[in-house]
């Protein structure tokens, strides 16, 4: 498949960073309590945090999504998701639903969720349309859930999608990869963090040789 990298670049794109919270990516959260394997977390969070750093760097908003979940949202059928497993999972103002190795600036910005979709009654696609973002960028946890969900929403809703195949993880390697393969086939790109990172400072050194 064919990229158009220009729908990648600082002006046109946003980085997404889902749900890279305690409960989701710590090992003492609630999901590694619970028996799932975490290890992919770790192996994906350098890639992560490099490409949160370029982003800040060549002007790229940073929109870091923080689920949490309360009384007031837990309708009947939310409440019954995972055979009622999840229930304990990032609850509003717990050390579960704090973010995990990572930290928003003031100059970042975080929308708050309550379902698997980051689009889903929160505020994220009107600061998507006021900053006229055409591609989001997904990163964070996990591939097959909650990133997949915004993807596929961003996508129904016209943004370009790309996911950074080892900025996202999963609790099964399986599930990752089936997700990588069905967004590529179906909803956008799949790249690595290295690339987009290249193709940043590639416009930025062109940029420059204009200048000079």
């Amino acid at each position: 498949m064919e990229w158009n990298t220009e729908l990648w670049m600082p002006g046109r794109a946003a980085l997404i960073v889902v749900d890279v919270q305690n409960d989701y990516c710590h090992p003492d959260g609630a999901l590694a309590s619970g028996g799932n394997d975490v290890s992919a977390v770790g192996e994906m969070m350098p890639q992560l945090h490099g490409l949160i750093e370029a982003a800040r760097v060549h002007g790229v908003p940073v929109i870091f999504i923080q689920t949490y979940h309360e009384q007031a949202t837990d309708s009947e059928v939310w409440s019954s998701r995972s055979g009622s497993r999840s229930l304990g999972v990032c609850r509003k103002g717990s050390w579960g639903a704090e973010f995990y190795e990572v930290s928003p600036l003031p100059e970042d910005i975080v929308v708050h969720k309550h379902r698997y979709s980051a689009f889903i009654n929160t505020r994220l696609d009107s600061v998507l349309r006021s900053l006229r973002t055409e591609t989001l960028i997904m990163t964070g946890v996990s591939t097959n859930v909650c990133v997949e969900s915004t993807a596929r929403d961003g996508f129904m809703l016209d943004y370009h999608i790309v996911m950074v195949e080892d900025a996202c993880a999963s609790y099964s390697r399986a599930a990752h990869e089936m997700t990588l393969e069905n967004m590529q086939g179906y909803f956008g790109a799949v790249a690595s963090a290295e690339a987009i990172q290249q193709q940043w400072r590639m416009r930025k050194q062109a940029a420059l040789q204009e200048i000079l």
